[in-house]
């Protein structure tokens, strides 16, 4: 069988090396468009043991990741300058650029060499291929060309975020939320490495265009938000990396597979960055395809039908929480008029998927606070 899959992300590299891992005589050829170390924003953020997925199926890649990840047992919120500890909500990071290069080695060691800086324009180029897998993100062609066969949609959140890095060293995840003359503002920081941390700035849409920020370029939104974060950032500089306002796409498609065509990951959906499981979802869909094609060798169609049943299921399920996650975030300036406590509340029950019950085996110590202020 010949495979060709398009896009070099965590959803294509891990893909390829688990086919050429269970049939070392498949043919597989990634295609990439930009170059092997081109990647935006900074840190990849995991919950706790999303990782879990990986020990018992395959425990190298396991044992390759998860050393180089920082890892953190509660996360924090800042409100007007009060700081709320969630307890027991754990998280990893790990840089982007680093995870990519750890799959890149894992690709390469069952035989793999990704094609970078090549652009397929049209999916006749892939003619020869038995098998085409959409791995190739947001503005995936394989979605684009075959919209009407997936039932695809594309639509946008309206608040917009700018991802930055930072040397100030965040020792647990923590949320910033500021109010100013401009408006609302918030930052998702946390440490990926021992010495580097991403900072994602988010406002809402009546702040970015009362700050101005769609006249700026990326220096002056930089030194603005370094203005606005300045206690969080203690004297520390942000730093750029094409840290250009984005809006968060939501990709949905109601049919996963056309013919010999298949979508996962970022092509097939998204879940918002703030539930820390995109990357997480992505390497599941590849374990699930790869799966399929196992139980069905001779069969495609049947094979990326399979793929579906067996894996939308559990997948809808947690995009229904990112969605969750997001809409609470597109109104977080009306969530700060809240008492910090109640707005930590309504925080971590965002997506719907906690009560205070399991909350109060989860974290204690913040129930107790909560239910202690409410007494």
């Amino acid at each position: 069988m010949r495979i060709a899959i398009l896009g070099a992300g965590p959803a294509g590299l891990y893909l390829s090396y688990l086919i050429k891992r269970r049939a070392p005589r498949a043919g597989v050829t990634v295609i990439e468009q930009n170059p092997a170390d081109a990647t935006f924003g900074f840190g990849v953020v995991f919950s706790d043991r999303a990782l879990e997925f990986l020990r018992d199926d395959d425990e190298p890649t396991y044992a390759a990741i998860v050393p180089h990840m920082q890892s953190w047992s509660d996360i924090a919120l800042v409100l007007r300058g009060e700081r709320i500890v969630i307890d027991g909500v754990g998280f990893a990071a790990i840089g982007r650029l680093q995870l990519l290069q750890l799959l890149q080695a894992r690709a390469r060691s069952a035989g793999v060499e990704p094609a970078y800086r090549r652009t397929v324009k049209d999916l006749s180029e892939l003619d020869d291929f038995d098998l085409v897998v959409g791995a190739d993100g947001v503005n995936s062609l394989v979605r684009r060309m075959h919209a009407q066969d997936f039932g695809a949609s594309l639509d946008y959140l309206t608040n917009r975020f700018a991802w930055f890095g930072t040397a100030k060293r965040f020792e647990t995840l923590t949320q910033t939320f500021i109010q100013t003359e401009l408006g609302s503002f918030n930052a998702h920081h946390y440490r990926f490495s021992p010495e580097l941390s991403t900072f994602i700035v988010e406002v809402d849409a009546a702040t970015f265009a009362r700050a101005g920020f769609a006249a700026m370029d990326e220096a002056h939104t930089r030194s603005l938000c370094e203005r606005v974060f300045a206690e969080a950032l203690g004297g520390h500089a942000l730093i750029s990396n094409n840290s250009i306002w984005r809006q968060f796409p939501l990709v949905h498609n109601a049919r996963w597979s056309h013919g010999k065509y298949v979508l996962l990951g970022d092509a097939l959906h998204t879940a918002h960055f703030s539930i820390g499981s995109g990357t997480r979802l992505a390497m599941e869909d590849a374990i699930a395809l790869d799966k399929a094609l196992a139980a069905h060798p001779r069969d495609i169609v049947a094979a990326l039908s399979a793929y579906e049943a067996a894996r939308r299921p559990i997948l809808e399920k947690l995009v229904n929480g990112a969605n969750g996650s997001a809409q609470w975030y597109e109104h977080f300036a009306e969530h700060m008029a809240l008492k910090p406590v109640d707005f930590a509340m309504s925080y971590i029950t965002r997506s719907g998927r906690i009560d205070i019950e399991r909350l109060r085996k989860l974290s204690p110590n913040f129930v107790a606070r909560y239910e202690r202020e409410h007494a």
